[in-house]
């Protein structure tokens, strides 16, 4: 079963959530919250393994909710996705930097909430359609000067190359098809490379791309 938890300070928003996610057979929500605090002591007390968590609430935002969750090592197998309710939040770019997942907009259709939640369970980053590649863009243009990143002498050339891809965007299928491999062959290599940077995801890996260097501004094409 995937637990799932709930982060909204509108009760209708969660009713509905709670009442898609509680109708498929391998989905369990284990509580809900009205606000960023409550969010952090169930999330502390239940363990879920995906938070659903709104970016705006009152008492502590979802932000200052999710770097709590990310920030403790007790807590590194919980994944948050952020609900907001335009594509280009103006938090949305630091919700990634935060430890965040991904994100959905509120008006999502259930059959993507639902793979939302299965795909970040998996170690995917999600997020909504025709959005990655604008949210690298918008990371690209707040980036600072990269320092030197030492921890990249852990990766092998085919890693370092496929990490420069997952931070242009590309998906794994893309990877494949620009590498000439398999699919399976592309998600190794991704998933290796997430094992020895420590990302918790691939959303983290495309941070990573640019604050190490590897990827840089105006390489989106």
């Amino acid at each position: 079963m995937i637990r799932v938890a709930l982060a909204d300070d509108q009760l209708l928003v969660r009713a509905g959530f709670r009442a898609l996610l509680a109708a498929q057979p391998d989905i369990e929500v284990v509580g809900e919250a009205a606000d960023g605090e409550q969010a952090l002591a169930l999330v502390r007390e239940r363990r879920p393994d995906v938070v659903l968590m709104d970016i705006r609430m009152p008492v502590l935002d979802g932000l200052a909710a999710t770097r709590g969750i990310t920030g403790d090592p007790e807590l590194g197998e919980v994944k948050v996705v952020m609900l907001t309710t335009f594509e280009l939040d103006e938090y949305v770019f630091e919700a990634i930097r935060s430890g965040a997942s991904g994100f959905l907009v509120k008006d999502t259709e259930p059959d993507e909430l639902l793979r939302a939640v299965r795909a970040v369970v998996g170690g995917d980053a999600l997020l909504s359609p025709g959005v990655t590649r604008r949210l690298i863009a918008e990371f690209a243009a707040r980036s600072r000067e990269p320092a030197p990143a030492a921890v990249l002498a852990e990766l092998t050339e085919r890693e370092r190359e496929v990490m420069a891809l997952v931070g242009m965007g590309l998906s794994n299928q893309e990877i494949a098809r620009r590498l000439v491999v398999s699919p399976l062959t592309a998600k190794t290599h991704v998933s290796r490379t997430m094992v020895k940077l420590g990302a918790r995801d691939r959303a983290q890996l495309v941070v990573l791309a640019y604050e190490s260097g590897l990827v840089r501004p105006g390489w989106l094409g």
